[in-house]
């Protein structure tokens, strides 16, 4: 029995793990990869603010004030999907007058969210909103359409640069590629570009100038990995 023992301990290890690859034959190295793409798509946020001694009448005039609004964005081309609305409230508010609590009335607040297709329309848009009636304008949100091809897109980059340096450090090694073991996504960062712009239009008593150019930058997608590749 003494004797089996000892030949199956001589016997040699699996093929698998004589070829797998030591720390000293392969190499990690990190990558990134960035893409730079003009938005096109962008949200807008719309609102109307109404102010009664009730809170029927508030939400009356409400109603009165946003309808049109709504129907100006559809009859632009806005489809009825592309229209959230994100707020809606009516509440009392006051006013303190030589230290004492007075009433203001009840005020009725809307709002919508709209998504915007075509972002060189935007200033057309936010004009034809405040001209119906909107009081106020929210803040701009810029996207992209397809995020997901260009995040993929980002992450080839991210391998790339990961195998070009992962080259040039094992050839001053005097080593050479061989085949790569391992991709670690590390990181993906593609914020949506907000652009601040909250704006009372009616409540100043001025119309705001909403057809102004407004620019839509780039949003950059950045994509950063560790390509583990074994060397020969």
């Amino acid at each position: 029995m003494r004797a089996l023992l000892i030949a199956l301990l001589l016997v040699p290890a699996p093929l698998a793990a004589q070829s797998a690859a030591r720390p000293e034959d392969a190499i990690t190295m990190s990558g990134e990869g960035v893409v730079q793409v003009v938005p096109d798509r962008a949200w807008i946020t719309v609102g109307a603010e109404s102010r009664a001694n009730t809170a029927r009448d508030a939400q009356r005039r409400n109603t009165d004030a946003m309808s049109p609004v709504l129907a100006k964005l559809k009859s632009a081309g806005i489809p009825p999907e592309a229209i959230r609305t994100v707020g809606y409230d009516v509440q009392y508010e006051w006013d303190f007058v030589n230290g004492k609590r007075v009433g203001r009335g009840y005020v009725a607040r809307n709002t919508v969210e709209v998504r915007v297709d075509t972002v060189d329309r935007l200033g057309e848009l936010l004009e034809a909103a405040v001209g119906s009636g909107a009081t106020t304008l929210g803040g701009i949100r810029f996207d992209l359409k397809d995020r997901n091809a260009h995040e993929r897109e980002a992450v080839r980059l991210a391998v790339v640069n990961a195998r070009a340096k992962a080259d040039t450090a094992a050839s001053v090694a005097g080593r050479s590629l061989d085949r790569v073991m391992r991709v670690d996504e590390q990181g993906l960062v593609s914020p949506p570009v907000p652009l601040r712009m909250m704006r009372e239009v009616a409540q100043a008593g001025v119309v705001a100038d909403a057809a102004a150019p407004i620019s839509s930058g780039q949003i950059e997608i950045r994509a950063t990995v560790a390509l583990t590749v074994a060397l020969k």
